[in-house]
């Protein structure tokens, strides 16, 4: 179940990410309270998953998950370069984040 939560929790840390660029664009208060919403459920969850897993191995994956991720969906909504050089570094990060689960 940690394993769920920390997946749980990188997904949160993607839409608050997602609620930053909000923010910037729209300043209002729903923006804040949708940031606020999204990296407290992520912290949340990654304190779950820290209760039974590494704190080393379950931040990685955190932070893994969640740039990762922020980098995709900048490329997907926002029309950031999909360049391969980036592709191939985003898919390293997220092996290193599959061989820590592998090792864990």
């Amino acid at each position: 179940m940690a394993w769920v939560s920390l997946v749980v929790a990188g997904l949160f840390e993607m839409f608050g990410v997602l609620m930053i660029n909000k923010l910037h664009k729209d300043r209002n208060w729903q923006s804040v309270l949708l940031l606020i919403l999204g990296f407290g459920a992520s912290f949340i969850f990654l304190a779950y998953a820290m209760k039974t897993l590494p704190m080393g191995t379950a931040y990685a994956i955190w932070t893994g998950i969640g740039a990762s991720g922020g980098a995709i969906l900048g490329m997907i909504l926002y029309d950031e370069p999909k360049e391969w050089k980036r592709i191939v570094f985003i898919a390293m990060v997220l092996g290193a984040a599959v061989g820590l689960k592998l090792v864990s």
